[in-house]
């Protein structure tokens, strides 16, 4: 007979898993594992600004379409993600053919990768959160992830960023 408790949390498991494809399907169409899926590269998003709370305090951040906050992973460069296998999971990368910014004034780009068609926001790539939802950021400094702000300092093409996050205009996380 089995022990009631691996059997309830196997299901614990398969509920929490099929929650998260979901989620991460939903992420502006970015599929959630690290190898490029056919056709998911075309479905266009737009790159906003909104409000949400991140550390107890009311920011402007960037969101995709669905109003999921944006990621970047610190250790990627302008040019390469370093997010892969099950971390890709948990940050599905944003992707997209074709897309579009609106309220950040920032570079909004398209760079192919293991992901496909990435969006990078003045060169960084990025990503959402399988825990996240529209207004909540709960990845802030998770696994080197960071929330991206209108004000995320540009990158160089080749450089991998070193140290703390890149500065940003006072009063806003920037990273």
């Amino acid at each position: 007979m089995r022990h009631p408790r691996i059997i309830v949390g196997g299901i614990g498991l398969a509920v929490a898993a099929a929650l998260g494809g979901v989620t991460a399907a939903s992420a502006g169409g970015s599929p959630a594992t690290s190898a490029p899926a056919v056709g998911h590269g075309t479905i266009a998003t737009t790159v906003r600004t909104a409000p949400a709370t991140v550390a107890g305090k009311t920011e402007t951040i960037l969101v995709n379409t669905h109003g999921l906050p944006l990621y970047f992973y610190r250790p990627d460069t302008a040019a390469k993600s370093f997010v892969t296998g099950g971390l890709a999971r948990l940050w599905p990368p944003l992707t997209s053919a074709a897309p579009t910014a609106a309220g950040a004034r920032g570079k909004v780009t398209v760079i192919n990768d293991v992901h496909g068609r990435q969006v990078a926001y003045n060169g960084h790539l990025l990503y959402t959160f399988i825990s996240d939802h529209p207004g909540q950021v709960t990845g802030q400094g998770v696994q080197n992830f960071f929330v991206a702000t209108p004000g995320l300092v540009p990158i160089a093409a080749t450089a991998a960023p070193a140290g703390p996050p890149p500065a940003a205009p006072a009063g806003s996380y920037g990273y």
